[in-house]
Protein backbone atom coordinates (compact mmCIF):
# COMPACT_ATOMS: atom_id res chain seq x y z
CA UNK A 1 0.00 0.00 0.00
CA UNK A 2 3.00 2.16 1.00
CA UNK A 3 4.56 1.61 -2.36
CA UNK A 4 1.29 2.47 -4.38
CA UNK A 5 0.90 5.44 -2.54
CA UNK A 6 4.26 6.45 -3.50
CA UNK A 7 3.83 5.64 -7.38
CA UNK A 8 0.84 7.77 -7.29
CA UNK A 9 2.49 10.39 -5.26
CA UNK A 10 5.29 10.37 -8.03
CA UNK A 11 2.56 10.25 -10.97
CA UNK A 12 0.99 12.97 -9.59
CA UNK A 13 4.23 15.21 -8.87
CA UNK A 14 5.21 14.30 -11.98
CA UNK A 15 1.69 15.28 -13.74
CA UNK A 16 1.63 18.71 -12.16
CA UNK A 17 5.33 19.37 -13.22
CA UNK A 18 4.56 18.73 -17.19
CA UNK A 19 1.55 21.13 -16.96
CA UNK A 20 3.47 23.89 -14.76
CA UNK A 21 6.13 23.75 -17.69
CA UNK A 22 3.89 23.80 -20.46
CA UNK A 23 2.35 26.64 -18.73
CA UNK A 24 5.54 28.43 -18.99
CA UNK A 25 6.62 28.06 -22.80
CA UNK A 26 4.59 31.00 -23.70
CA UNK A 27 6.13 33.94 -21.23
CA UNK A 28 6.42 37.39 -21.48
CA UNK A 29 10.27 37.68 -22.09
CA UNK A 30 10.33 34.58 -24.04
CA UNK A 31 13.13 36.00 -26.18
CA UNK A 32 15.10 37.64 -23.27
CA UNK A 33 18.22 35.16 -23.44
CA UNK A 34 17.69 34.09 -26.96
CA UNK A 35 16.84 37.24 -28.91
CA UNK A 36 16.99 40.17 -26.09
CA UNK A 37 16.79 42.81 -28.75
CA UNK A 38 13.41 41.29 -30.19
CA UNK A 39 10.84 43.94 -28.33
CA UNK A 40 13.36 47.00 -29.08
CA UNK A 41 13.60 45.81 -33.18
CA UNK A 42 9.72 45.66 -33.31
CA UNK A 43 9.17 48.45 -31.60
CA UNK A 44 11.42 50.29 -33.63
CA UNK A 45 10.00 49.50 -36.98
CA UNK A 46 6.63 50.30 -35.89
CA UNK A 47 6.92 53.41 -34.35
CA UNK A 48 8.93 54.53 -37.81
CA UNK A 49 6.02 52.67 -39.50
CA UNK A 50 3.21 54.38 -37.71
CA UNK A 51 5.07 57.84 -37.54
CA UNK A 52 4.22 57.69 -41.48
CA UNK A 53 1.16 56.35 -41.41
CA UNK A 54 -0.95 55.81 -38.31
CA UNK A 55 -3.72 53.53 -39.49
CA UNK A 56 -1.09 50.96 -39.47
CA UNK A 57 -2.48 50.56 -35.92
CA UNK A 58 -6.23 49.15 -37.45
CA UNK A 59 -4.28 47.53 -39.87
CA UNK A 60 -2.66 44.94 -37.40
CA UNK A 61 -5.05 44.66 -35.25
CA UNK A 62 -7.10 43.64 -38.16
CA UNK A 63 -4.51 41.27 -39.13
CA UNK A 64 -3.97 40.07 -35.84
CA UNK A 65 -7.47 39.32 -35.10
CA UNK A 66 -7.86 37.66 -38.62
CA UNK A 67 -5.21 35.05 -37.71
CA UNK A 68 -6.27 34.19 -34.31
CA UNK A 69 -9.99 33.33 -35.34
CA UNK A 70 -9.11 30.93 -38.14
CA UNK A 71 -6.32 28.23 -37.02
CA UNK A 72 -5.32 30.00 -33.82
CA UNK A 73 -2.31 32.62 -33.58
CA UNK A 74 -0.14 31.09 -35.82
CA UNK A 75 0.87 33.77 -38.46
CA UNK A 76 -0.64 31.64 -41.19
CA UNK A 77 -2.34 34.26 -42.74
CA UNK A 78 0.87 35.82 -44.25
CA UNK A 79 1.42 32.32 -46.58
CA UNK A 80 1.84 33.07 -49.72
CA UNK A 81 -0.31 31.21 -52.24
CA UNK A 82 1.27 28.66 -54.49
CA UNK A 83 -0.45 29.19 -58.04
CA UNK A 84 -3.83 27.17 -57.65
CA UNK A 85 -4.05 26.40 -54.15
CA UNK A 86 -5.11 29.46 -52.38
CA UNK A 87 -3.46 30.39 -48.85
CA UNK A 88 -5.80 32.34 -45.84
CA UNK A 89 -3.73 35.38 -47.29
CA UNK A 90 -6.47 34.53 -50.42
CA UNK A 91 -9.45 34.12 -48.65
CA UNK A 92 -12.26 37.01 -49.24
CA UNK A 93 -12.05 38.58 -45.93
CA UNK A 94 -8.68 39.15 -46.27
CA UNK A 95 -8.33 40.77 -49.58
CA UNK A 96 -7.58 44.05 -47.70
CA UNK A 97 -5.98 42.99 -44.67
CA UNK A 98 -2.70 45.27 -44.96
CA UNK A 99 0.66 45.22 -42.65
CA UNK A 100 2.87 42.60 -44.66
CA UNK A 101 5.28 44.57 -45.77
CA UNK A 102 5.57 45.95 -42.05
CA UNK A 103 6.05 42.12 -40.48
CA UNK A 104 8.40 41.21 -43.59
CA UNK A 105 10.58 43.59 -42.48
CA UNK A 106 11.01 43.34 -39.16
CA UNK A 107 11.70 39.66 -39.91
CA UNK A 108 14.17 40.77 -42.16
CA UNK A 109 15.63 42.20 -39.28
CA UNK A 110 15.27 39.55 -36.66
CA UNK A 111 16.81 36.93 -38.98
CA UNK A 112 19.93 39.40 -39.43
CA UNK A 113 20.15 39.67 -36.06
CA UNK A 114 18.82 36.55 -34.57
CA UNK A 115 18.60 33.75 -37.33
CA UNK A 116 15.54 30.91 -36.88
CA UNK A 117 14.47 32.21 -33.25
CA UNK A 118 11.70 34.63 -33.42
CA UNK A 119 8.48 33.63 -34.64
CA UNK A 120 6.26 35.23 -37.55
CA UNK A 121 3.36 34.91 -34.40
CA UNK A 122 4.73 36.73 -32.05
CA UNK A 123 5.99 39.19 -34.57
CA UNK A 124 2.36 40.46 -35.40
CA UNK A 125 1.57 39.78 -31.53
CA UNK A 126 4.25 42.46 -30.86
CA UNK A 127 3.60 44.59 -33.17
CA UNK A 128 -0.09 44.86 -32.79
CA UNK A 129 0.84 45.35 -29.06
CA UNK A 130 2.94 48.40 -30.06
CA UNK A 131 1.19 50.03 -32.69
CA UNK A 132 -1.82 50.38 -30.10
CA UNK A 133 0.28 52.12 -27.26
CA UNK A 134 1.46 54.13 -30.07
CA UNK A 135 -2.36 55.08 -31.03
CA UNK A 136 -2.80 56.03 -27.16
CA UNK A 137 -4.01 52.82 -26.18
CA UNK A 138 -2.66 50.37 -23.21
CA UNK A 139 0.82 49.15 -23.29
CA UNK A 140 0.42 45.61 -22.10
CA UNK A 141 3.04 42.94 -21.34
CA UNK A 142 2.17 40.23 -23.68
CA UNK A 143 3.73 36.79 -23.34
CA UNK A 144 5.63 35.27 -26.23
CA UNK A 145 7.12 31.57 -27.51
CA UNK A 146 4.55 31.35 -30.51
CA UNK A 147 5.76 29.23 -33.21
CA UNK A 148 4.51 29.38 -36.81
CA UNK A 149 1.98 27.07 -38.05
CA UNK A 150 2.34 24.49 -40.92
CA UNK A 151 -1.13 25.05 -43.05
CA UNK A 152 -2.57 27.84 -44.28
CA UNK A 153 -5.69 27.05 -46.33
CA UNK A 154 -8.68 29.69 -47.75
CA UNK A 155 -11.22 27.44 -47.30
CA UNK A 156 -10.14 27.84 -43.50
CA UNK A 157 -11.04 31.02 -42.99
CA UNK A 158 -14.57 31.71 -41.84
CA UNK A 159 -14.62 35.10 -39.85
CA UNK A 160 -17.97 36.76 -38.11
CA UNK A 161 -19.26 38.97 -40.37
CA UNK A 162 -20.17 42.89 -40.37
CA UNK A 163 -24.15 42.55 -40.28
CA UNK A 164 -24.67 39.57 -37.22
CA UNK A 165 -26.75 39.77 -34.00
CA UNK A 166 -25.18 39.67 -31.41
CA UNK A 167 -25.80 36.02 -30.58
CA UNK A 168 -24.48 34.79 -33.70
CA UNK A 169 -21.42 36.84 -33.25
CA UNK A 170 -20.87 35.66 -29.68
CA UNK A 171 -20.89 32.11 -30.97
CA UNK A 172 -17.13 32.58 -33.20
CA UNK A 173 -15.90 34.01 -30.04
CA UNK A 174 -17.22 31.20 -27.30
CA UNK A 175 -15.68 28.76 -29.86
CA UNK A 176 -12.48 30.28 -29.47
CA UNK A 177 -12.44 30.12 -25.50
CA UNK A 178 -13.77 34.59 -25.41
CA UNK A 179 -16.64 35.62 -23.58
CA UNK A 180 -19.09 38.15 -24.04
CA UNK A 181 -17.50 40.61 -22.39
CA UNK A 182 -14.15 39.91 -24.04
CA UNK A 183 -16.16 40.08 -27.89
CA UNK A 184 -17.91 43.52 -26.09
CA UNK A 185 -14.14 44.80 -25.81
CA UNK A 186 -12.63 43.30 -28.70
CA UNK A 187 -15.12 44.97 -30.86
CA UNK A 188 -13.88 48.37 -29.08
CA UNK A 189 -11.09 48.24 -31.79
CA UNK A 190 -13.43 49.56 -34.94
CA UNK A 191 -11.92 52.93 -32.70
CA UNK A 192 -9.46 53.10 -35.19
CA UNK A 193 -11.53 51.30 -37.88
CA UNK A 194 -12.56 52.00 -41.23
CA UNK A 195 -15.53 50.09 -43.43
CA UNK A 196 -16.12 50.26 -46.90
CA UNK A 197 -19.73 51.33 -48.07
CA UNK A 198 -20.91 48.04 -49.05
CA UNK A 199 -20.58 46.62 -45.74
CA UNK A 200 -23.18 49.06 -44.47
CA UNK A 201 -25.22 50.28 -47.35
CA UNK A 202 -28.15 48.31 -46.50
CA UNK A 203 -28.84 50.62 -43.12
CA UNK A 204 -28.92 53.85 -45.42
CA UNK A 205 -30.70 53.02 -48.45
CA UNK A 206 -33.85 52.21 -49.55
CA UNK A 207 -34.99 53.33 -46.31
CA UNK A 208 -32.47 54.59 -43.37
CA UNK A 209 -32.34 52.40 -40.51
CA UNK A 210 -33.78 54.10 -37.83
CA UNK A 211 -31.57 52.73 -35.68
CA UNK A 212 -28.80 55.02 -36.74
CA UNK A 213 -28.45 58.77 -36.06
CA UNK A 214 -30.28 60.74 -38.99
CA UNK A 215 -27.57 63.27 -39.46
CA UNK A 216 -24.95 60.79 -40.01
CA UNK A 217 -27.07 58.30 -41.81
CA UNK A 218 -27.09 61.49 -44.27
CA UNK A 219 -23.46 62.31 -43.91
CA UNK A 220 -23.13 58.88 -45.26
CA UNK A 221 -25.08 58.70 -47.64
CA UNK A 222 -23.09 61.27 -49.34
CA UNK A 223 -20.09 59.33 -49.02
CA UNK A 224 -21.46 56.44 -50.11
CA UNK A 225 -22.32 57.63 -53.65
CA UNK A 226 -19.71 54.77 -54.67
CA UNK A 227 -19.59 51.88 -52.55
CA UNK A 228 -15.70 51.33 -52.89
CA UNK A 229 -15.70 54.77 -50.36
CA UNK A 230 -15.05 54.33 -46.78
CA UNK A 231 -15.61 55.47 -43.38
CA UNK A 232 -14.21 56.09 -40.06
CA UNK A 233 -16.05 53.53 -37.43
CA UNK A 234 -15.38 56.09 -35.09
CA UNK A 235 -16.03 59.19 -36.36
CA UNK A 236 -14.81 61.63 -33.46
CA UNK A 237 -11.24 60.09 -32.51
CA UNK A 238 -10.65 58.28 -35.74
CA UNK A 239 -6.38 57.27 -35.06
CA UNK A 240 -6.71 56.78 -31.03
CA UNK A 241 -7.26 53.77 -29.54
CA UNK A 242 -9.83 54.93 -26.58
CA UNK A 243 -13.40 54.44 -25.74
CA UNK A 244 -15.17 56.85 -27.90
CA UNK A 245 -16.26 54.05 -29.98
CA UNK A 246 -18.78 53.33 -27.41
CA UNK A 247 -19.84 56.94 -26.35
CA UNK A 248 -20.36 57.29 -30.21
CA UNK A 249 -22.78 53.70 -30.62
CA UNK A 250 -24.69 55.16 -27.45
CA UNK A 251 -25.44 58.09 -29.56
CA UNK A 252 -26.79 55.73 -32.58
CA UNK A 253 -23.77 56.43 -34.03
CA UNK A 254 -22.80 53.03 -35.20
CA UNK A 255 -21.90 52.49 -38.71
CA UNK A 256 -22.08 48.88 -38.77
CA UNK A 257 -24.62 46.76 -37.80
CA UNK A 258 -22.94 44.70 -35.13
CA UNK A 259 -21.80 48.19 -33.65
CA UNK A 260 -25.13 49.15 -32.99
CA UNK A 261 -26.39 45.78 -31.83
CA UNK A 262 -24.01 46.11 -29.13
CA UNK A 263 -26.26 48.72 -27.72
CA UNK A 264 -29.33 47.70 -28.54
CA UNK A 265 -28.64 43.45 -27.07
CA UNK A 266 -30.03 43.20 -23.89
CA UNK A 267 -26.81 41.45 -22.56
CA UNK A 268 -24.32 43.54 -24.21
CA UNK A 269 -25.63 47.14 -23.67
CA UNK A 270 -24.59 46.83 -19.76
CA UNK A 271 -21.12 46.23 -21.01
CA UNK A 272 -20.79 49.12 -23.44
CA UNK A 273 -22.24 51.69 -20.68
CA UNK A 274 -19.77 50.62 -18.36
CA UNK A 275 -17.03 50.69 -21.04
CA UNK A 276 -18.36 54.15 -22.10
CA UNK A 277 -18.17 55.41 -18.98
CA UNK A 278 -14.50 55.07 -17.96
CA UNK A 279 -11.57 55.27 -20.25
CA UNK A 280 -9.20 53.30 -17.70
CA UNK A 281 -11.62 50.60 -17.37
CA UNK A 282 -11.68 50.16 -21.04
CA UNK A 283 -7.87 50.31 -21.63
CA UNK A 284 -7.53 47.65 -18.75
CA UNK A 285 -10.52 45.69 -20.60
CA UNK A 286 -9.07 45.59 -23.85
CA UNK A 287 -5.10 44.64 -22.47
CA UNK A 288 -6.50 42.16 -20.82
CA UNK A 289 -9.11 40.69 -24.06
CA UNK A 290 -5.97 41.02 -25.86
CA UNK A 291 -3.94 39.12 -24.09
CA UNK A 292 -6.62 36.52 -24.57
CA UNK A 293 -7.08 36.62 -27.90
CA UNK A 294 -3.15 36.10 -28.71
CA UNK A 295 -3.73 33.01 -26.71
CA UNK A 296 -6.27 31.26 -28.89
CA UNK A 297 -4.42 27.83 -30.16
CA UNK A 298 -1.06 28.75 -29.93
CA UNK A 299 1.10 26.38 -31.25
CA UNK A 300 4.73 25.91 -28.68
CA UNK A 301 7.48 23.78 -28.00
CA UNK A 302 7.95 21.38 -30.58
CA UNK A 303 4.84 21.90 -32.85
CA UNK A 304 5.39 24.47 -35.68
CA UNK A 305 8.09 25.69 -36.96
CA UNK A 306 10.36 29.44 -37.04
CA UNK A 307 9.67 30.57 -40.38
CA UNK A 308 12.64 31.90 -42.09
CA UNK A 309 10.57 34.01 -44.42
CA UNK A 310 6.99 35.13 -42.84
CA UNK A 311 5.49 34.17 -46.36
CA UNK A 312 6.88 30.81 -46.78
CA UNK A 313 6.83 27.67 -45.36
CA UNK A 314 10.33 26.21 -44.64
CA UNK A 315 11.36 23.94 -47.18
CA UNK A 316 9.90 20.66 -45.34
CA UNK A 317 8.11 17.62 -46.93
CA UNK A 318 5.24 18.24 -44.49
CA UNK A 319 4.72 21.69 -45.16
CA UNK A 320 1.14 22.41 -47.14
CA UNK A 321 -0.78 25.17 -48.27
CA UNK A 322 -4.24 23.29 -48.55
CA UNK A 323 -4.82 19.56 -47.42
Amino acid sequence: MMKMKMILSSLIFHCCVIHFVSAQILQVGFYNSTCPQTETIVRQAVQNQFNSDPSITAALLRMHFHDCFVRGCDASILIKSIGSKKSEREAGPNRTVRGFELIDKIKKTLETTCPSTVSCADIITLATRDSVALAGGPNYPIPTGRRDGLISNAADVNLPGPSLTIPQALQFFTNKGLTLNDMVTLLGAHTVGIAHCNFFQDRLSPIPDKTMDPTLASQLLKTCVKSTATTFLDQNTSFTVDNEYYRQIMLRKGILTIDQELTLDKSSAPIVTSLAANKDVFSQSFANAMIKMANIDVLVGGAGEIRKNCGVFNQKANRKVVN
